[in-house]
């Protein structure tokens, strides 16, 4: 059960992972020399892969963790997350 378990999460994380390369596609989609309404339908259709493979590692992974790596990959808590850093080191 537990080596079921740690396969799930594995393919969740890297689901959650792979949903980058998606997001990424969507801005470099725009630069190949391709017809305006295959630009549109291509970066539309990266947008929602994107969040499908993002929600379904999320599903995998369980709520605890995937709340855990959704605040990691949320860039707002990349700043918190170096002053908390900083303040904990400077108070040792």
């Amino acid at each position: 059960m537990k080596n079921s378990k740690n396969w799930q999460i594995k393919l969740g994380i890297f689901l959650m992972i792979f949903s980058g390369v998606f997001f990424a596609a969507t801005f470099i989609i725009p630069i190949f020399d391709l017809p305006t309404k295959t630009k549109v339908i291509a970066s539309t259709t990266s947008l929602i892969l994107m969040e499908v493979v993002f929600w379904s590692g999320g599903l995998l992974v369980g709520k605890e963790l995937f709340t855990k790596y959704k605040n990691r990959l949320n860039p707002k808590n990349w700043l918190n997350k170096a002053k908390t850093e900083d303040e904990n080191i400077n108070r040792k």
